[in-house]
């Protein structure tokens, strides 16, 4: 370990900035100082709090995920292969990268592998088809996201799953916290990155601004470990979660989704349009993250919707099949995707700084003050501006992103060979469109009659 990485038992977060008066809109605001860093200063500290990151989480938490991780690998592959009929291609080929990305300080960009999602058991079940030394070192291993609601339903569970390198993803259906922009997917794409996070485009926006008036933050202000320097993170504003991307040993780490975004039973097993997030991951993430397309087919069996008793049990005796897919030449299927989105976000930047030039001319001769809002953040990876959230051309992009990613999947599917071709109407979100006349949880998709779960 080099002189220069701590343990989180010796990381000691940057002094808190001197308390600020509170403005008569609840907005918090200080007049300005000759002390007051520049934003020049400013953006060196953040670096330098960057720089000081502990290298790893404490003793305890790492011998749990070891523990964990390793055991759940063992059951995973004696399920597979003590049990069912087990086909895997690509395997030797994906095992090549994951051995070359062993050890973390030599890696030099993330690893993202996208599959479809047929079953609850395809997490971490068909991580059983890799080879039992890869179990025991969760460095070297996937994290993913799970629904909140189900898998941090309450602290055991919490520790469990956190320990299992999972981050808690909430569902718009049960939970307000939801959707394109929740902290778990900006902890996802900084664990895809490196360190320290600084959004290319963007440096961090000047905290002491001119401005006539307060504005108040529309939205709850929910903690960022890299600009408050601490080791948690909350999805809610009032929960607290362990935040995995401030480790240095999390650097480039492999993150595995599924962008369906729900178990989708189909007869031929067919996908679903891809959701957005994986267009923030694979176009956000610094560096462009290796993508690696998967296809799972079989654990639908194992674990089908509509099974009866005993329901908790899996089947045995299946065919299962699973297919790596070759890294995607990235500057080939995405190349020019992520030229759009810089060029989305020099647009936003270059509309930033004529906003305050103008409010520095309207406030002319005036006291400066400093407001703590959205606009005065620092920009670190994965904190947008509203613009690129919800500009024409962010969506576009991200629409686009999604499409060229699910074509992946299903190149995969096809070279595995023994299914129709897909249905072009499934890769239209419009085709998904819920049916508001159904109150049920779980339902029969008017789509395809497949079994719909949102339980």
């Amino acid at each position: 370990m080099s002189s220069n990485m701590t343990s989180s038992a010796n990381y000691k977060p940057p002094a808190p900035a001197a308390d600020a008066a509170t403005g008569s809109h609840g907005t918090t605001a200080t007049t300005t100082s000759s002390t007051m860093a520049s934003p020049q200063q400013q953006q060196q500290q953040q670096i330098q709090n960057h720089a000081q990151a502990p290298h790893s989480p404490n003793l305890p938490s790492r011998i749990a995920s070891v523990m964990i991780m390793g055991l759940t690998g063992i059951i995973s592959r004696t399920f597979l292969y003590g049990f069912n009929d087990i086909e895997v291609k690509g395997l030797d080929r994906f095992k090549q990268l994951l051995d070359s990305r062993e050890d973390p300080e030599r890696r030099e960009r993330g690893l993202l592998t996208v599959s479809n999602h047929i079953s609850v058991l395809d997490d971490p079940v068909v991580w059983g088809v890799l080879p039992l030394s890869y179990a025991f070192n969760p460095n070297n291993l996937r994290w993913t996201l799970a629904a909140h609601d189900i898998c941090f339903a309450n602290p055991t569970f919490s520790a469990f799953f956190t320990a299992g390198q999972v981050l808690p993803c909430h569902r718009l259906k049960h939970s307000p916290h939801g959707g394109l922009f929740q902290p778990s997917l900006t902890q996802a794409i900084r664990l895809l990155s490196s360190q320290p996070f600084t959004q290319p485009g963007f440096s961090p926006a000047p905290l002491t601004s001119p401005v006539t008036s307060l504005s108040t933050p529309s939205a709850v202000d929910i903690p960022d470990p890299f600009t408050i320097g601490t080791l948690t993170y909350s999805t809610t504003g009032s929960d607290s979660h362990p935040a995995p991307s401030i480790y240095t040993r999390n650097r480039h780490s492999w993150v595995h989704v599924f962008p369906e975004g729900l178990v989708h039973q189909h007869p031929q097993v067919d996908l679903r349009y891809f959701k957005w997030g994986v267009a923030r991951l694979i176009l956000e993430s610094e560096p462009a993250p290796d993508v690696v397309p998967m296809f799972i087919d079989g654990t639908q069996h194992v674990m089908n919707e509509e099974r009866g008793f005993p329901r908790f049990l899996p089947r045995i005796g299946k065919k299962i099949r699973v297919a790596f897919g070759e890294v995607v030449d990235y500057e080939r299927e995405f190349g020019d995707l992520r030229r759009r989105w810089r060029r989305e976000v020099e647009r936003v930047r270059q509309q930033e700084e004529e906003e305050v030039k103008a409010a520095a001319k309207a406030a002319k001769g005036k006291e400066l003050v400093t407001v703590e809002n959205s606009s005065s953040k620092p920009r670190l990876l994965g904190d947008l501006p509203e613009q690129l959230k919800y500009s024409e051309e962010a969506q576009k992009i991200r629409i686009e992103c999604a499409r060229r990613m699910r074509e992946q999947v299903l190149k995969v599917r096809r070279e595995l060979g023994g299914y129709d071709e897909s249905d072009p109407n499934f890769g239209e979100a419009s085709t998904w469109a819920p049916d508001r006349k159904v109150k049920a949880e779980k339902y029969k998709s008017r789509v395809d009659g497949s079994e719909i779960n949102q339980d």
